[in-house]
């Protein structure tokens, strides 16, 4: 029988504040025990060895601690105030218990955006100071040391996953009608079904336009300011290929590459997290960058080219996005006419050029076609009672099996619709007038209306074509911090950025065609559009 050290165990303690790697003295465990020797030529025993480097985190943790707590306070009060301005957009002062519940609703997203810039602080500053160190200085969490780290992240992506959905409902339950304001050119003789009689009618007036302009609306209704396949591509072949993974190894070495024959360190979940934020953050920045400057610039840009579009069609849209707050895309032709043939069209954009006609403004001699509306209670109500007659045929679906008297119920509902919203921009209206005024400052900071539309409604001009809001170009944020969080979820999970990058591109996907559906749906049965037509 021969005594065996079976376990050698080094833990090397760094101290607090050092710049030249000073250390505690060595804590060294060493475990024996007895074994009963049988063959001493064959027999083997195993023996392991580790070093353990740690310091004090309690530092870093007070730290972390502090700053959850001050933006989480921040964060309550701009929930507060995004609660205060829905509430003044609903039109409602009570608070009740639907109050209460948006609240929530608002500072679960605030809340994950505290939690995402504490983990993405967090994980870039272990990232650049324990790698780019010349003297050791500082060592990483020890992985039980992390699970407060990878906490903040479930807390985040369950949060913003709310957020999202939350979003996501109410881009699909929005309030969307297409005003047009073509007239029609004469009369034409129509024979009275039954009596065999000829009289004479107003020239229909083609519906073609609206159709047009319904699915251009509809083709960017899912359009981002990012590339979702070139930017998931992008972060795996800089992780993968070009080697920023080894990054995310538990050792002080910086290299991109590493050799198959020398150690390697475990993976580190802080790391491994502030690399893949890290690129998925400097790529989308750099995609947003070339299409707000280049692409949008020189290319298209396709938010501008609808509301172009609107004007040639002498389409304008109304949106409601809450009860009586929503945007208005002003798209009545200075030519008074749009549907005509290619020479007529060219003359009119060659008067236009040359400023032989009018602005295409709402107010003479102004070119602000994008509002923001605060509307009345006394619009809202009336909007309400021709829309509950234009909901009962929830677009017609089936033209031919539809029966003769619910298609000319929703026409007539159309028509009615369309009478009231033209009256109503022409200031027929007295008792529902509107004023056009521009936002202070603090409005549009915050994000809210202070006045109230208590007799006339309210039209703000809008320059930053803000009803992208509706539309995913317009939550942008949102999106990229969610497909962070989820492919960062999925990775610390799996310990795979493969696996991460093809789940997270499928969810984009499905996520996009539930919003693409629905979206069509919805837009079909509030625009009485035939969905069979939106392609």
């Amino acid at each position: 029988v021969l005594k065996v050290m079976l376990l050698y165990f080094c833990s090397i303690r760094l101290v607090s504040h050092t710049q030249r790697g000073t250390i505690y003295p060595p804590l060294i465990t060493v475990a024996y025990t007895d074994v009963l020797v049988q063959n001493p030529e064959t027999q083997s025993v195993m023996v392991s060895f580790s070093v353990s480097y740690e310091m004090n985190q309690s530092e870093a943790q007070v730290q972390t601690d502090i700053t959850l707590g001050v933006l989480g306070g921040l964060a309550v009060l701009w929930s507060l105030l995004k609660t205060a301005g829905w509430k003044r957009r609903t039109g409602n002062s009570v608070i009740d218990l639907q109050t209460l519940f948006k609240f929530l609703l608002f500072y679960a997203g605030d809340l994950a955006n505290v939690f995402f810039i504490i983990t993405v602080g967090t994980g870039i500053y272990w990232l650049v100071f324990f790698k780019a160190q010349q003297f050791v200085s500082v060592l990483l969490p020890r992985p039980s040391e992390e699970e407060d780290f990878v906490t903040y992240i479930a807390c985040a992506f369950s949060l913003k996953a709310l957020q999202f959905l939350q979003l996501l409902v109410s881009q699909i339950t929005i309030d969307i009608f297409f005003i047009d304001w073509e007239r029609p050119k004469g009369k034409v003789l129509k024979a009275v079904e039954g009596e065999g009689v000829i009289k004479s009618a107003a020239a229909p007036v083609s519906i073609w336009r609206t159709y047009f302009i319904a699915n251009e609306w509809n083709e960017i209704q899912t359009m981002r300011k990012i590339n979702p396949l070139f930017q998931v591509l992008a972060v795996l072949f800089f992780l993968e290929v070009v080697g920023f993974s080894n990054l995310a190894l538990m050792d002080s070495s910086s290299s991109l590459t590493r050799s198959s024959e020398s150690y390697i360190a475990p993976w580190s979940r802080i790391l491994r997290f502030g690399v893949s934020a890290a690129l998925w953050l400097a790529i989308a920045l750099l995609q947003i960058l070339f299409f707000s400057v280049f692409y949008e610039r020189f290319i298209e840009d396709k938010i501008s080219q609808f509301v172009d579009l609107c004007c040639m069609s002498n389409i304008s849209v109304f949106l409601l996005s809450h009860s009586c707050f929503g945007y208005y895309i002003h798209g009545r032709s200075v030519h008074g006419h749009a549907d005509t043939n290619m020479e007529e069209m060219n003359m009119n954009l060659k008067r236009e050029a040359e400023n032989l006609c009018s602005q295409r403004g709402l107010l003479p001699n102004t070119d602000g076609q994008t509002f923001q509306i605060s509307i009345s209670r006394k619009m809202r109500l009336h909007y309400d009672r021709i829309h509950e007659t234009l909901m009962r045929k929830r677009g017609p679906a089936r033209l031919l099996d539809s029966s003769a008297n619910t298609f000319e119920q929703s026409t007539r509902a159309y028509n009615t619709m369309n009478k009231f919203l033209s009256s109503f921009i022409d200031h027929v209206h007295k008792e529902m007038d509107y004023i056009i005024k521009d936002k202070l400052l603090l409005e549009r900071i915050l994000g809210m209306e202070f006045m109230e539309p208590l007799e006339k409604s309210l039209f703000y001009n809008d320059e930053g074509q803000s009803f992208s809001d509706v539309l995913y170009y317009g939550n942008e944020a949102t999106l990229l911090i969610f497909d962070i969080l989820f492919f960062s979820v999925v990775d610390l999970a799996s310990q795979s950025f493969v696996l991460a990058a093809i789940l997270t591109y499928l969810q984009q996907e499905i996520f996009r065609f539930i919003r693409n559906t629905l979206g069509q749906k919805n837009l079909a049965s509030k625009t009485l559009v035939d969905e069979r037509f939106l392609i």
